[in-house]
């Protein structure tokens, strides 16, 4: 199966809707969602996890690596933005509006969907079910802010730090008041920090900023943004267990 970039979306924004619901994504559970063969569902999460996108375990499932959970908010942003158009403006059926989204999500560019959401007044929510719309990734505070950024095309994969697994690394960036928790753990703006062990059941982070180790809690980590970093850095098998919120 050829790994473009619409595949890849589909298959990361299909593990996002379980991983995001506490659970493993399961290759009978994909395969139903995505309605293709099991076999194509197993090759495809294999060479996803190869690209460091999710981390698989035979039999159990996957979850996504915070390289791939960036990419998937991304995706699923677009998604809910397309949603929100349909159905405030165009005033499509709510029981329509998912699947002419899903037509068109992986067209829409990186600069169109900032437009959108400038034209839409920065919604929180998309109609259908009422979930979370994923925040810009251009760390905009306001539309106009957006804009700017937007124009000189700084937009950054970035994600929570609870979300990156072991091996992973990251570059601390601040959103919104976060600067003040930021400061409560000793991290700055631009520090590098990399994940040493992702513990199980949702547990604490042990990571890693210049020389020194120390462990954070996953509820606190939630609260930490990081652009995620590309690597040639195994990933390991953690993590398996539990919400990975």
């Amino acid at each position: 199966m050829a790994l473009g970039s619409d595949s890849i979306e589909e298959y990361l924004e299909a593990i996002f809707f379980f991983n995001n619901n506490g659970k493993l994504a399961r290759n009978t559970e994909l395969a139903k969602r995505l309605m293709v063969a099991p076999p194509s569902v197993t090759q495809m999460v294999k060479k996803l996890a190869d690209r460091g996108y999710v981390i698989y375990v035979p039999y159990k499932g996957a979850v996504l690596t915070g390289r791939g959970m960036a990419r998937a908010q991304k995706i699923v942003r677009k998604h809910r933005l397309l949603e929100r158009f349909f159905y405030d403006y165009l005033r499509m059926n709510k029981d329509k509006v998912h699947d002419e989204a899903c037509m068109m999500e992986h067209a829409l560019s990186d600069e169109a969907a900032y437009a959108l959401c400038n034209a839409l007044d920065n919604p929180q929510t998309c109609p259908d079910d009422g979930n979370p719309i994923p925040r810009c990734t251009l760390n905009a505070s306001n539309c106009d802010e957006c804009a700017i950024i937007s124009e000189r095309g700084e937009a950054r994969p970035f994600t929570e730090l609870s979300h990156l697994q072991t091996g992973e690394r990251g570059i601390v960036i601040p959103v919104d008041d976060g600067s003040i928790l930021l400061k409560e753990l000793g991290l700055f703006k631009g520090d590098e920090i990399e994940i040493i062990k992702a513990e199980a059941f949702n547990g604490p982070l042990k990571v890693k900023v210049g020389n020194e180790t120390t462990s954070i809690e996953r509820e606190i980590a939630a609260k930490v943004y990081v652009e995620v970093l590309d690597g040639e850095r195994s990933l390991v098998e953690t993590n398996f267990y539990g919400s990975h919120h």
